[in-house]
């Protein structure tokens, strides 16, 4: 369990942070001391993150393709802990299908969670944040974005869609103190990625060719790389799109 003893000073909220990447960041969070929001679907990851963090996590039981109900879960959030500080919009679905049999609900569901609920959960933070005089938004997309994969055309949309949406938020909202940027995440070791690799030697050696450093990343290699663009070590960066891929979008 993660100690502390001194009162954390920053707000963030993590959404899809109790497993994978998203729990890395989390973990890294509260190691720094930053109070941290973890919103998700899976109540029993949820309190297995609250035993293992304590204090500083706050989990929360939400279905963030429920686009309604967000404008009140961030005001009874900003109610409860004062402030905002920190976004990361981690949380997403994907599916494996060929393209003519992806019907229009499989495509809008997947653009719903990925997408839609990205822009309301920031909308609805960023009025949160501007009376602070700012805040940071990290979005998490993906290597499908930098470049085609077959049979994820929904999700990498969306993705597309998140870098876009980083851009021109940063464009609008930088000259208000609120930054924002994107982690765009290679091969990562996870417990899901790592047993559909086992079970596709071939996709692993292919996916392994392809990657510079010869290595899948691991979720603390992500999670370090959006606490930077919170820090004031990132206080002039703002709009970008950082691979975490050990090189595989620029592998050959």
């Amino acid at each position: 369990m993660t100690q502390t003893t001194t009162p954390a000073t920053k707000v963030a909220i993590v959404t899809g942070g109790a497993s994978g990447i998203g729990l890395a960041i989390v973990e890294k969070f509260i190691n720094e001391n930053i109070k941290t929001i973890v919103i998700g679907r899976d109540e029993q990851k949820l309190q297995s993150a609250k035993e293992n963090f304590g204090e500083l996590c706050i989990t929360i039981s939400y279905d963030l393709s429920d686009l309604t109900g967000i404008p009140a879960l961030i005001e009874q959030i900003v109610q409860e802990h004062g402030k905002i500080d920190i976004l990361v919009n981690n949380a997403g679905i994907n599916q494996k299908k060929p393209f003519v049999e992806v019907t229009d609900e499989d495509f809008l569901r997947i653009i719903q969670t990925n997408l839609t609920s990205v822009f309301v959960m920031s909308r609805e933070v960023v009025k949160a944040m501007l009376p602070n005089g700012g805040g940071s938004i990290v979005n998490i997309s993906s290597m499908a974005s930098q470049y085609g994969i077959p049979k994820v055309i929904s999700y990498t949309a969306s993705k597309a869609g998140i870098e876009g949406m980083t851009k021109a938020m940063a464009t609008e909202l930088s000259a208000s103190g609120i930054r924002t940027n994107c982690v765009a995440p290679g091969f990562i070791r996870t417990a899901m990625s790592a047993k559909a690799m086992e079970s596709d030697p071939e996709r692993m050696n292919r996916a392994l060719s392809r990657t510079p450093m010869g290595e899948f990343g691991t979720p603390a290699d992500v999670a370090e790389a959006v606490y930077f663009f919170t820090t004031e070590g990132a206080k002039y960066v703002t709009g970008t799109v950082l691979p975490v891929d050990g090189g595989n979008s620029i592998g050959f």
